[in-house]
């Protein structure tokens, strides 16, 4: 877990990582603009398979909204768009109302300077170019914000979000609701689901002497169920294991769900168990 500091995109962090333990296999999970700060969870050889069970969690941040101009970035990065609005008459109150209001399941436009892709091309490549599009908005929830601090002018709030929610959009939609524009001054990520920006490392402190955490540090709800040496056999092939074993596995008997399979305390698998089943979805050791 690395804490990001400003200024390195995403990709810089997994190329440091490359370089300081000399793996190929480095991928990082949810990128972090690089304006922006905080936990950057990135992970190394046959870890990497584990990512489609970190990206879906819910992220937490603490954000700076300036209010008063749009920006086409809809951040501090970005060319002003139209004049700027006088926010002096703005209160507390009213700016702690307009974040309640942007909270719930609804839909948002992703900025123009995205990386969704449009007709194959990165959204921030057709923007550069003076064909900026107009992305179709997509599905979010806001499960909190919560207005931490208020000058004029700047709301500093923390917000716990959906993947694929863009922080950046939720700054230009307060500034849009209350009348004013507004874009994205900071952003920090505190939290990844249950992994915490306290518990990471800084990136200037990397080294090759910086531990490497277990698998299962990653997935810390994941219900574990132990292996026998029968069993892990199968696992490692990617078979499923039958009733009897699946039926020590924690959590609810009804409908399928995610279990992590061990054996002498290394993560040798995740499993969905269903229908008596425990059936590998990924493998990390190898047969």
């Amino acid at each position: 877990m690395i804490d990001k500091p400003e200024g390195p995109t995403s990709h810089d962090v997994v190329d440091r990582v490359r370089r300081v333990f000399g793996i190929r296999a480095v991928g990082h999970t949810g990128t972090l603009d690089p304006l922006a700060s905080g936990l950057l969870v990135v992970l190394v050889g046959r870890a990497t398979r584990l990512a489609r069970f970190i990206e879906g969690s819910p992220k937490t941040y603490l954000a700076v909204a300036r209010l008063g101009r749009r920006t086409d970035t809809d951040d501090r990065t970005g060319a002003p768009v139209g004049p700027a609005v006088d926010v002096r008459g703005l209160g507390e109150a009213e700016v702690r109302d307009a974040l309640a209001a942007l909270t719930g399941t609804r839909r948002q436009r992703p900025p123009a300077y995205s990386a969704k892709r449009v007709g194959g091309e990165r959204s921030y490549r057709l923007a550069r170019r003076g064909r900026a599009p107009d992305l179709p908005e997509v599905t979010i929830t806001v499960y909190r914000n919560e207005l931490i601090a208020w000058r004029e002018g700047e709301a500093t709030f923390r917000t716990v979000v959906s993947a694929g929610t863009y922080v950046r959009a939720l700054a230009r939609e307060l500034g849009d609701r209350l009348g004013v524009g507004g874009h994205l001054a900071a952003l920090r990520r505190e939290a990844i689901g249950p992994l915490r920006v306290e518990d990471a490392v800084a990136l200037e402190r990397l080294s090759a002497d910086t531990p490497l955490l277990s698998p299962r540090a990653v997935l810390p709800g994941l219900p574990l169920l132990e292996l026998d040496p029968e069993a892990r056999a199968a696992v490692r092939h990617g078979r499923a294991v039958p009733g009897e074993v699946a039926a020590r596995a924690d959590g609810p008997p009804e409908g399928p769900r995610l279990v992590g399979l061990v054996a002498e305390g290394e993560l040798v698998a995740v499993a969905r168990a269903d229908a008596g089943w425990l059936r590998p979805t990924v493998v990390l050791e190898d047969a």
